[in-house]
């Protein structure tokens, strides 16, 4: 049993050296932002208080947050830590406990947070397709515009050594894993993992650990937005806007989502993503080939496969030790079967 169990991601949290600059990028990208307390935040349509964080100093990743359900969860968390429940004093107030997981990173777990009323989204329009007409002497007029950002939903984190990470999130929050992600049989580089809901459905995932080269950090951040004419409407603005296109438009195969990637001014990925896979707790975990993991069921390859962009640093290196690792895996295996 787990110490207590998220119900979901709350918050990203970076640092800038411009709040201006961050905060032109992320209204085009399809948030509302305001400035409390020398941060700035933004927030979607969900009722939130805010969903990501920008802080005055170097740009650099500095916190993921993640949504208990009760204050007594925060408690018991905090007891189980040794640590103490502190006053958020952020906007929507709530209290908060900090931890930092093996690799570093602060984790920041929010319960008994002020929410609004959640603003409405943008209609979804009756669609035609071959088998059924619901739309019947109408046309689909839609207005330009940002995209319309209800609510984050994940975040992908690079680990030194993701078994041990992984046992971390699971011990402590109740993360079930959804797929993991081998680079062969029996070399786990990763999971995919959604918070344990009970009955209630529940995002594929909401926590991406990947254990690649390189240094450490956030590979990115997901939104979701209003259904796929918003999420291609804010293509198009941000493509207008000359904002820099990481990845997409595509389908992803593990969550299924429909994504699109861009880069806010600092080098941050941030993702709008609709139409993605739900589950609950019933729903047994998954293994799925690396392959899987860049492809696409449809649409944009991954630049690094378009040979729009050089493999990150230490790629190659790292293939080769894991090239080395499964040789070892499987010479081993076959000496114990001819014992």
């Amino acid at each position: 049993m787990s110490t207590i169990r998220v119900e979901d991601i709350a918050h990203v949290r970076y640092a800038a050296p411009d709040l201006g600059t961050m905060r032109a990028f992320l209204e085009d990208f399809g948030m509302h932002c305001f400035e409390a307390g020398g941060r700035l935040y933004a927030k979607g349509s969900d009722g939130r208080a805010f969903i990501h964080v920008t802080e005055p100093g170097e740009a650099r990743f500095l916190a993921i947050g993640f949504r208990a359900e009760t204050v007594e969860d925060l408690e018991r968390l905090a007891a189980a830590e040794g640590l103490a429940v502190e006053d958020s004093g952020e906007p929507g107030g709530g209290k908060l406990v900090r931890l930092t997981d093996p690799d570093g990173y602060t984790v920041e777990i929010v319960a008994g947070q002020a929410k609004g009323v959640a603003a409405a989204l943008p209609a979804d329009q009756p669609f035609n397709t071959a088998a059924a007409k619901p739309r019947f002497r109408k046309t689909v007029r839609l207005d330009p515009s940002p995209a319309h950002v209800k609510r984050i939903g994940h975040a992908v984190l690079k680990v030194r050594d993701f078994r041990r990470s992984e046992k971390w999130y699971k011990d402590r929050f109740g993360f079930l894993t959804s797929d993991e992600v081998e680079a062969a049989r029996d070399v786990p580089v990763g999971a995919f993992m959604r918070c344990d809901r009970g009955d209630k459905p529940a995002d594929h995932h909401t926590l991406f650990l990947a254990q690649l080269p390189g240094d450490l950090g956030i590979l990115h951040a997901a939104f979701e937005v209003s259904n796929l004419d918003d999420l291609m409407l804010g293509h198009q603005h941000l493509k207008a806007k000359k904002r820099e296109a990481a990845w997409g438009v595509g389908r992803h195969i593990m969550g299924s989502q429909v994504f699109d990637y861009w880069k806010d001014p600092f080098g941050n990925e941030l993702e709008h993503w609709t139409d993605g896979d739900l589950f609950t707790a019933k729903d047994p975990p998954n293994v799925m080939p690396m392959s899987a993991l860049l492809a696409v069921q449809w649409g944009s390859p991954h630049p690094m496969f378009a040979g729009k962009m050089p493999p990150p640093a230490g790629l190659v290196s790292f293939f080769m030790a894991l090239r080395l690792r499964v040789l070892r895996l499987f010479s081993r295996q076959s000496k114990e079967a001819a014992a």
